[in-house]
C-alpha cells in the first residue's frame, strides 16, 4: 500500500514524463513546420525554428481545447486509467518517438501516444477497457489527414499555377518567399493547437484517475495548459535536423510556391481535425501535402521510395508504441 506523499511523487514524476514527451514532440515535429520554409530557403534554420516555436505557443489563444478533451476522456473508459496505464502508454510514446527520430523517420507522435494508451489499458483489462468511438476516429484520420492534404496542397498548386500563368518566374518566387511566412506560421499555429493537447490530455487524465482534478470539469487545470504549450514551444525551437532533410528535399524538391500550398493545404487540414476534437498526425498531414504538390509537376517529381517507408512507420507507430507500452505497464507494477 502506498503512502500519500509516496503516490503524490508518482504523479510528479508521470506529470514530468509527459512534458518530457511534449517536448519530444515538438523537437521531433518541428520538421513539419519548418521543413519547407528552411529547404526553400526563405529563412535561415535558426530564424525558423525560434518562428515556429512563437507560433505553436500563440495557438494556445487560438484553439478550444477539443483535443485534449478527445484524449483525456475519449480514449479509454475512466475506470481503467491509474498511474500504471499512463506511465506504460508515455513510455510506449517516447521510446518510438526516440526511435523513429535517430533513424530520421517523420513518424507520428500524436499516434505514438494512442497507441501507448491503447497498449497499456489493453495490457490491464483487455480491449473492452478502450472506447471505441474515440479509437476509430483517431485511425481513420491517419488516412484522412494525408489524403486531405495531399488534396489541399495539390488543389492550391493548380490554382495559384493557373491564376500566375504568364508572370515572370523571379516575380513569383520574391512573392511566395513573402507569403510563405505567412502559411508557415498558419501551419505552426495547427501543430500547436493539435499537438499540445494531446499532452494536456494525457496529464488530465492522469489527475482524474488519481483524483487531484475533478472528471466532471470541463477543461483541465491552467497550469497544465500553460506547461504543455511552453513545452513543445521550447522542443521545436531546438528542432530535428534529421527529420527536416528528409521532409524537406528527399520526398521532392520545393520552390517558395510549392512550400507556400503545402503549408496552407496542411495548415486547412490541422485547422478542421483540430475544431473536430481530433488528435490528428502532423506528420502525416504535412507530408500529404508535399507529395501532391510534387505531383502536380508530374508523379517522377516525388521520391516514391522514401514516401514509402514513411508510410510503413506510420502504419507500424500504433502496434509498436502499444506493444512497448504493454510492456512497460507490467514492469511498471513491479516498480511502484
Amino acid at each position: 500500500m502506498q503512502s500519500a506523499s509516496t503516490a503524490l511523487w508518482i504523479v510528479v514524476l508521470l506529470v514530468l514524463m509527459a512534458i518530457v514527451f511534449d517536448f519530444m514532440n515538438g523537437f521531433h515535429d518541428a520538421a513539419n513546420s519548418i521543413a519547407t520554409v528552411v529547404s526553400t530557403g526563405v529563412l535561415k534554420p535558426g530564424q525558423a525554428v525560434i518562428f515556429a516555436a512563437f507560433f505553436n505557443v500563440v495557438a494556445i489563444f487560438i484553439f478550444h481545447l477539443s483535443v485534449a478533451t478527445t484524449v483525456g476522456k475519449g480514449i479509454v473508459l475512466p475506470g481503467i486509467v491509474d498511474t500504471h496505464v499512463v506511465f506504460g502508454a508515455l513510455i510506449g510514446a517516447i521510446a518510438w518517438n526516440f526511435i523513429t527520430w535517430y533513424y530520421g523517420i517523420p513518424s507520428s507522435s500524436s499516434h505514438a501516444l494512442i497507441g501507448g494508451i491503447a497498449g497499456a489499458a489493453i495490457a490491464k483489462a483487455g480491449v473492452v477497457s478502450l472506447i471505441m468511438g474515440g479509437i476509430m476516429k483517431t485511425v481513420i484520420f491517419i488516412f484522412v489527414s494525408p489524403l486531405l492534404g495531399y488534396v489541399l496542397g495539390s488543389l492550391m498548386m493548380v490554382l495559384v499555377s493557373w491564376t500566375l500563368k504568364g508572370f515572370r518566374p523571379q516575380r513569383i518566387d520574391k512573392w511566395f518567399r513573402r507569403l510563405q511566412l505567412v502559411s508557415a506560421g498558419a501551419y505552426s499555429l495547427g501543430h500547436g493547437g493539435n499537438d499540445a493537447q494531446k499532452t494536456i490530455g494525457i496529464i488530465w487524465m492522469l489527475l482524474i484517475a488519481t483524483g487531484y482534478a475533478s472528471a466532471g470539469e470541463s477543461s483541465p487545470p491552467t497550469w497544465v495548459i500553460l506547461v504543455c504549450y511552453s513545452a513543445i514551444g521550447i522542443g521545436t525551437m531546438l528542432g530535428g535536423w534529421r527529420i527536416v532533410k528528409t521532409m524537406g528535399q528527399k520526398i521532392t524538391k520545393l520552390k517558395p510556391m510549392g512550400g507556400f500550398c503545402a503549408e496552407t493545404g496542411g495548415a486547412m487540414t490541422l485547422f478542421l481535425a483540430t475544431a473536430l476534437g481530433i488528435p490528428v498526425s502532423t506528420t502525416h498531414t504535412i507530408t500529404g501535402a508535399i507529395v501532391g504538390v510534387g505531383s502536380t509537376r508530374r508523379a517522377s517529381g516525388v521520391r516514391w521510395g522514401v514516401a514509402g517507408n514513411i508510410i510503413w512507420a506510420w502504419i507500424l507507430t500504433i502496434p509498436a508504441s502499444a506493444f512497448v507500452a504493454a510492456v512497460a505497464y507490467w514492469i511498471s507494477l513491479q516498480l511502484f
